[in-house]
């Protein structure tokens, strides 16, 4: 068992310490808060302006079960080499990480359009915001209520 002779041990302290860092360890929140997805948003435009229009977010105003809610996100755009959509990224305020999906588009793709299933781990705001090939980005948002939780289930 040379191996495990060179490998340094590790402190119960040291690896709680390195979960804390990443936000896994078990006493950590188990939801975002509207401030972090807002601080994840921002971190993605940078100082740039946010417009709203463009772009459509339908998702179901009321959700049985969070562990599979379909939606889908369209943005209005030509989809040319000068003015096309280079990525849609979907917020949750409420879940355990607030960036839940990125999608990155080319003029090759024709349409701007995309349908998914994603996990909600509560009632919450989902957030869509789009960024343009000419360095703009474009928000919508769309909230629904979810009566069974996903992402905190106990095993």
């Amino acid at each position: 068992m040379k191996i495990l002779e060179s490998v340094p041990a590790i402190s119960r302290r040291d690896c709680l310490g390195v979960l804390a860092a990443f936000g896994l360890a078990p006493w950590s929140s188990a939801f975002a808060e509207p401030e972090q997805a807002d601080a994840a948003i921002r971190a993605l435009v940078g100082d740039a302006r946010v417009r709203s229009g463009r772009i459509a977010l339908e998702l179901p105003p009321l959700v049985e079960n969070g562990h599979s809610v379909v939606l889908s996100v369209n943005v209005q755009s030509p989809m040319t080499e000068q003015d096309h959509v280079r990525s849609v990224h979907l917020f949750a305020e409420g879940n355990p990480l607030p960036g839940i999906l990125t999608a990155y588009f080319t003029p090759r793709s024709g349409r701007a359009v995309l349908t998914s299933r994603v996990r909600l781990a509560q009632s919450q705001r989902i957030w869509a915001i789009a960024a343009m090939s000419d360095g703009s980005f474009w928000q919508t948002s769309a909230e629904t209520l979810v009566t069974l939780s996903a992402c905190t289930e106990e095993r």
